[in-house]
């Protein structure tokens, strides 16, 4: 019965934490710069976390094996959809092994558009700290995390995009 139960505490703990992967290193923390990197898009373009200052980035790993980050998916496209044209740049990182054929096989069966990028060997999710997917990083203009968000979020929750509205504007 003891075992039992340490079983079951075991598994309501990490039933809501999302997907786990790797144990990672030291986490990227809120107040501090977001750590830089480079990383290749679906067409092959490297995207430089450095070359977006200036904008709110939204820094997301997700993988098309992970439920919560399914299910996130159609809010993050919304939110993109609503920021269109503004001050803002979203990156969605794949830790998909499959790399660029596992995310376009999954946008295009969900008919999904999303600016992804490949993190196949999973470098930049351990340089933040990840701890599974999905987890979120909010970067404002100065590029400085001012939040991290782990496990699914509502991106489009009209609370959400009025904080990063506001989060461009600088205030």
């Amino acid at each position: 019965m003891r075992r039992l139960f340490g079983l079951l505490l075991l598994v309501a703990l990490f039933a809501g934490v999302g997907c786990t992967k790797k144990e990672a290193a030291l986490p990227a923390t809120e107040g501090n710069p977001a750590p830089e990197f480079t990383l290749k898009d679906l067409s092959g373009k490297s995207v430089q976390l450095s070359s977006l200052k200036g904008k709110v980035v939204l820094v997301n790993f997700w993988a098309t094996w992970c439920p919560p980050c399914r299910e996130e998916i159609p809010s993050m496209v919304k939110l993109n959809q609503a920021m269109q044209g503004k001050n803002f740049q979203m990156l969605a990182i794949s830790i998909d092994e499959g790399g660029k054929g596992a995310v376009e096989d999954f946008f295009k069966q969900g008919g999904v558009t999303l600016p992804a990028l490949l993190d196949t060997d999973g470098k930049i999710a351990r340089l933040y700290g990840t701890t599974g997917v999905p987890e979120t990083f909010v970067v404002d203009t100065k590029g400085v995390i001012v939040k991290k968000v782990v496990g699914g979020m509502d991106w489009s929750n009209p609370q959400v995009i009025q904080a990063l509205e506001q989060l461009m504007a600088g205030k």
